[in-house]
């Protein structure tokens, strides 16, 4: 089996485990979800989402989330959201309009509308109902911009898109093409591989940087930073084996970006200047889902299986997250309103740090 082939297995497993037998579905059902109309759809008729209380967070709770009014959202893979207000829990699924239970992101907008990025769709909920963006008529996939307003979102797997929603249409775009993606596609096409369910044109994540430049991490040809008018892409051979799952600019003005793959891959990589990567032993951490940097100025990791590192850019400190003898997979890692860490997990609810260890979110 080559590189390749071993990084997409290993990237299968700790991304699409849940995804492999759905994907298909997913996608024939995100017709419905993302419509190509005008605007986002006429909510004047929406049903109040009332949600059902619970006592606990489910067992998915990958995404962790606080808005700008203190409330709590928690993403899963299987059950939709969960809110927490300081008070209840209330569940919300695809019952309450949400387009999908299965949730691949979380954002809000200026105006404190909470927006939920999902295998089938975008969903928007303004503090009573759930509405999915629909994709304007006018949309043109070439039509890049850069608003200081605008959110961006992931598009589904094997797409190779991305969505831009200025606050009135959503717009879908798709990438330019590069030698890279057209190599990919020479090495895995589609006549041999019928079941591969990704683009190299994926994206994993996205980031808006502190001078409104884009940055998209892929599937498998690199990172890519938007301007506003021209696309400059990050190509070191590390990014080309590994999907890059998220991107972060430190307070000093350094990018990071985290990738899994197969050992001995190391789970994060620093650029100070585009296109010079810091050496890998600065990183040697496997399976980077996410990374955060804390208010003292440390670097947080979620690791998948290996639970979360802090690296303080001298040395790592292991954190292992278990429930009894469980390993729980990490997925993510978040600094919320108030600086405080929170896990998001794909087997064990979220976690919230105390200051020496993670314990178990339970309200």
């Amino acid at each position: 089996m080559t590189d390749f082939a071993l990084v997409r297995a290993g990237y299968l497993l700790t991304v699409l485990l849940a995804v492999t037998t759905a994907v298909a579905s997913g996608l024939a059902q995100s017709s419905s979800c993302i419509q190509p109309q005008d605007g986002s759809g006429d909510d004047s008729n929406v049903p109040v989402a009332k949600g059902e209380i619970v006592s606990e967070l489910g067992t998915s709770a990958m995404y962790v989330f606080q808005a700008k009014n203190s409330d709590y959202w928690f993403g899963s893979n299987d059950r939709g959201v969960y809110r927490y207000n300081g008070r209840v829990i209330v569940n919300f699924t695809t019952r309450d309009g949400l387009c999908s239970d299965r949730i691949r992101g979380v954002q809000e907008d200026k105006t404190g509308n909470i927006y939920f990025t999902t295998y089938e769709g975008i969903s928007k909920f303004d503090g009573k109902s759930f509405t999915t963006l629909s994709v304007s008529t006018s949309s043109n996939p070439t039509d890049w911009k850069k608003q200081p307003d605008d959110l961006w979102f992931v598009g589904p797997p094997d797409a190779g898109v991305v969505f831009r929603y200025d606050g009135n249409s959503l717009h879908r775009l798709e990438f330019p093409k590069t030698t890279l993606g057209d190599e990919h596609f020479v090495r895995m096409p589609r006549s041999k591989f019928p079941n591969a369910i990704y683009s190299p044109y994926d994206m994993y994540c996205i980031l808006k940087d502190s001078k409104g430049n884009l940055w998209f991490g892929s599937s498998c040809i690199g990172v890519c930073r938007f301007d506003g008018k021209s696309f400059e892409w990050l190509t070191d051979k590390t990014f080309l084996e590994a999907p890059v799952r998220s991107i972060l600019e430190d307070k000093k003005g350094n990018f990071w970006f985290t990738y899994t793959g197969h050992a001995p891959f190391d789970g994060f990589r620093a650029v100070n200047g585009f296109d010079k990567l810091q050496d890998r032993s600065e990183g040697n951490i496997v399976d980077g889902m996410s990374i955060m940097e804390d208010k003292n100025g440390n670097l947080w990791t979620a690791a998948l299986r290996a639970g979360a590192f802090q690296y303080d850019g001298n040395q790592k400190v292991h954190y292992p997250i278990k429930d009894g003898s469980t390993a729980i997979e990490v997925f993510a890692v978040y600094k919320d309103n108030r600086g405080d860490l929170w896990l998001g997990t794909h087997n064990g609810g979220a976690y919230k740090f105390n200051g020496k260890t993670f314990e178990k979110f339970r309200p």
